[in-house]
């Protein structure tokens, strides 16, 4: 028998990841990584650039009202995030395929350090003054053709890991 939200067994957590996510304006994407951020415990979300398009009536359908639970902030320009990011103490950790990515199972997370997680635009990936300041830059195996997935099902991916380990 299937279980209702109310009945599920899953104990309630909040990791310290901060999802940040560099040019995503993609509504449907914006709000499945709410969805997808309530559900792994993300502490917060930063979304880098102008007019990020957080209408709740646009991100709704695919957020399911979880941008109201997910604390989440606007940085308009790279510097004020990177400066933000160095300030804080942040693992920074890419997810992007680079010459110097390694696979995402051999991702390291410090213990008692803050995660971010940087997601780049549905376009141009992560920005390279974004990946000269990451700690690590991990990319996900894929066995196909294509060289790329959605940043909301990588995004999940890569929750998945660092929570679980």
């Amino acid at each position: 028998m299937q279980l209702t939200h109310q009945e599920n067994q899953f104990e309630r957590k909040t990791f310290p990841i901060t999802l940040v996510c560099d040019h995503i304006y993609f509504q449907q994407n914006i709000g499945s990584l709410f969805r997808i951020s309530e559900a792994f415990g993300v502490e917060n979300i930063i979304f880098l650039g102008k007019d990020i398009p957080l209408t709740p009536r646009k991100i709704n359908k695919t957020s399911r009202s979880t941008h109201l639970h997910v604390p989440h902030t606007i940085i308009e320009g790279s510097t004020e995030l990177v400066d933000f990011l160095l300030q804080n103490n942040f693992e920074i950790i890419a997810l992007e395929i680079a010459s110097n990515s390694k696979p995402l199972k051999e991702i390291v997370v410090p213990d008692n350090k803050k995660i971010a997680l940087l997601l780049g635009s549905e376009i141009d990936g992560i920005s390279d003054e974004l990946l000269k300041i990451s700690n690590q830059i991990v990319h996900i195996n894929m066995f196909g053709k294509n060289s790329s997935m959605n940043v909301v099902q990588a995004a999940s991916i890569a929750l998945y890991e660092i929570t679980t380990l």
